[in-house]
């Protein structure tokens, strides 16, 4: 048999050349998607990367705004699917403190200076409710509310927000004229739930609540108001100074005591007394 090639035939040896180059080609042509493939995988591994930081951080932006008005036990309750937040609490203490004469200073004070003020002791307070393990529940104008004995916070609560009320004192002393501070501070029952959907609050109710508000609007000025049950429950660690029985509206005739400081720590003097 012949090997030439027939009538418009190519031959073998032309077809082969020509296969290669196809062939050359078509691998050069995959080489280079597999090059862009490689390039847009890359890039979307980095933009992943760079949305995965985003989101971190922007996560780790919300729990901290979180944070700032929800205690970190329901936090965790709530991302866990939980609603309804409703709790009752047989022993909590609670803290409640206003400044003296804040209509006056709000008239008589430029407004910068009365919320960089305003800002720099309630950072103080929420500092040492950090350090105390005491949780800061709300402020309402110049009125400020925190409470021990909830989830979270230490197991000797009435301790607890006793030093936290003496931090308060001090950083308002610090703070100098015209600034004084009333504060009172009594233990018992209380409800603490969570309101709202769209803007939480996590509040307290109860008597605990009701008394120490007004221990703190019958307290002098410069001075720490605590109620006989607080004042049993610190035992020998504080000093106390027995004021007597005091009319607080809608409790009547109740025993109070002042809170001067801890046993054996050099007490300063109120705002309100001589040095």
């Amino acid at each position: 048999m012949s090997d030439e090639p027939g009538p418009g035939e190519q031959p073998s040896s032309e077809r082969s050349g020509k296969e290669h180059a196809r062939l050359t080609r078509r691998v050069s042509q995959l080489e280079a998607t597999l090059q862009q493939v490689e390039q847009i995988r890359d890039t979307n591994a980095r933009l992943l990367d760079r949305l995965m930081g985003e989101l971190e951080v922007e996560q780790a932006r919300s729990h901290s705004l979180l944070r700032n008005v929800l205690p970190q036990p329901i936090i965790d309750r709530l991302n866990a699917g939980e609603q309804l937040i409703a709790d009752r609490y047989e022993d909590v203490a609670v803290v409640f403190s206003d400044f003296v004469g804040f209509t006056e200073i709000s008239a008589r004070l430029p407004v910068a200076t009365l919320v960089a003020a305003l800002n720099g002791l309630f950072s103080a307070f929420d500092a040492s409710c950090a350090a105390l393990g005491v949780e800061k529940i709300k402020t309402i104008g110049d009125a400020y509310m925190a409470a021990a004995g909830l989830p979270g916070t230490r197991a000797d609560h009435v301790h607890a927000a006793a030093d936290l009320t003496l931090a308060m004192r001090a950083a308002v002393q610090a703070a100098g004229a015209p600034w004084q501070v009333r504060i009172g501070l009594h233990a018992g029952p209380v409800v603490a739930g969570v309101i709202g959907t769209s803007k939480f609050v996590y509040d307290l109710w109860g008597d605990a609540v009701n008394v120490a508000s007004r221990l703190e609007t019958a307290a002098l000025p410069g001075r720490i108001q605590v109620s006989a049950t607080v004042a049993d429950a610190l035992g020998d660690a504080f000093e106390l100074e027995p004021r007597g029985a005091i009319e607080l509206k809608g409790k009547g005739s109740m025993q109070a005591y002042f809170l001067l400081g801890r046993k054996n720590a050099p007490v300063a003097a109120s705002a309100s007394e001589p040095a």
